[in-house]
């Protein structure tokens, strides 16, 4: 027992440095965007399609990497990823065309795919009370390595970088994150170890088959927490590539360190206050209290819900923050936003391997994949040309929310939530008279 639980807290470990150092490559651009404007002669607009194109590939890529994890193991999985990552880093550090550093910084980009393998490692090691606990603090380190990229690259990389190999600071950094990614992946492939025990293993990879994968992806619990997913995480995403290019444009601060300074107090928030939203979701169903009357008897889902709201209410201060011209008053609304954004999406990850304990790598990947759409779409909604300043694109995102926000309290009705795992939108009806028991 004594070896099972330090091999526990060591893989929460290893997990939580490797997918910390994954964001920090997948947003390396970031903090480089007005140097890399320059370099390549950049638009507004085609900086926006930079931030929005570092998420393209990571819905297919985290649905694939999660059926993949429950299949062969998360420790293989996480060091081919972070090895062919570090490689095209590295590549992208000596491209002279924009269009070969394009595609290379998309292939970098899915960096941010290694999450779901380390959500599907965890839960393959703590049990259902720890879960929310545990992932949360997983997700919430390994988050906050966007803003060690904010504040730690421009730094060590500044603006007068003149080091070997490199006298353009971007590229000193691609290059050398490049290699630290590949030494990560030898020594996630060299201490992790992928179940608790081999019959735990063995279920999860008898789990792993295409039709277990359908059935799980269209239940109601997986599909509105995808959903929920969206705003959360797709817009921590989105925020990440934005916020220093919108501190920048939007107060004419020109400072490349301090415009990354202000847009790493919302990583911070997002990323470190994630255990957060994990914890008060595991006390909520371990003392089975209810803090709404809405959902009464489902104290997940009563959490879930509360943060929800809390992400809408949050982006349209955003916008009145930003419309006051005082940039330190919208850097303290980033913050806000962070910190919805990091309650919400601990909460909506203690639902997910709670739910489905012999799928979570499955359902993470649906649920992480589908989330990230909103990093896609949101940065094109605030760089849109047809705004009439930087500062409305956060209400539209929030009224788009809205919707969402309401089906989730559709499915959280006790009647329906007691079988989102097991009824979905494709392939099955709600059971009456199983809707009705008790839980």
């Amino acid at each position: 027992m004594g070896l099972i639980r330090m091999t526990k807290w060591r893989t929460l470990v290893l997990a939580t440095v490797g997918f910390n150092f994954s964001f920090l490559i997948w947003f390396s651009f970031a903090p480089f965007t007005g140097p890399m404007a320059d370099e390549f002669g950049l638009s507004l607009a085609e900086i926006g399609i930079l931030a929005s194109a570092a998420i393209w590939l990571a819905p297919f890529g985290r649905i694939l990497t999660g059926w993949l994890s429950d299949k062969f193991g998360a420790p293989a999985v996480f060091a081919i990823v972070l090895t062919y990552v570090g490689v095209f880093s590295i590549a992208s550090a000596f491209a002279q065309s924009y269009t070969v550093f394009f595609v290379e910084r998309l292939i970098v980009a899915t960096a941010g795919i290694t999450f779901v393998i380390g959500i599907q490692h965890v839960s393959e090691w703590f049990e259902e009370e720890q879960l929310g606990t545990a992932e949360g603090i997983y997700a919430g380190i390994g988050n906050a390595g966007a803003a060690g990229g904010a504040l730690i690259l421009p730094r060590v990389f500044g603006s007068n970088w003149s080091g070997p190999l490199f006298d353009t600071n971007w590229r000193a950094a691609f290059f050398y994150t490049g290699c630290v990614s590949i030494l990560l992946a030898v020594v996630y492939y060299a201490l992790g170890e992928a179940a608790k025990s081999d019959e735990k293993r063995q279920a999860t990879a008898d789990n792993a088959s295409f039709k277990g994968w359908f059935y799980t992806a269209t239940r109601y619990g997986t599909v509105v927490l995808a959903l929920a997913y969206v705003m959360t995480f797709g817009l921590e995403l989105s925020m990440n590539g934005w916020l220093a290019t919108y501190y920048r444009e939007g107060f004419s601060t020109d400072n490349l360190v301090l415009a990354s300074t202000f847009a790493a107090t919302f990583s911070v928030a997002a990323g470190l206050l994630r255990p957060i939203g994990g914890y008060v979701s595991d006390v909520l169903a371990r003392k089975e209290k209810n803090i709404i009357p809405l959902f009464t008897g489902r104290y997940r889902e009563q959490w879930t819900f509360v943060t929800l709201c809390f992400v809408v209410v949050s982006m349209f201060g955003m916008t009145l923050a930003g419309l006051s011209g005082q940039v330190l008053v919208a850097v303290g609304a980033g913050f806000v936003v962070g910190m919805a954004c990091a309650f919400a999406e601990g909460s909506i990850f203690a639902q997910v391997p709670a739910m489905f304990p012999n799928s979570s790598g499955a359902v993470a990947g649906v649920v992480g994949g589908i989330g990230t759409v909103g990093g896609i779409v949101y940065p094109l909604v605030y760089s849109a040309p047809f705004l009439a300043n930087l500062h409305l694109g956060y209400s539209i995102v929030a009224v788009s929310m809205i919707p969402i926000v309401l089906l989730t309290a559709w499915v959280f009705q006790p009647k329906i939530a007691r079988v989102a795992n097991t009824s979905g939108f494709v392939g099955s009806d709600i059971d009456q008279s199983t809707a009705g028991a008790d839980d």
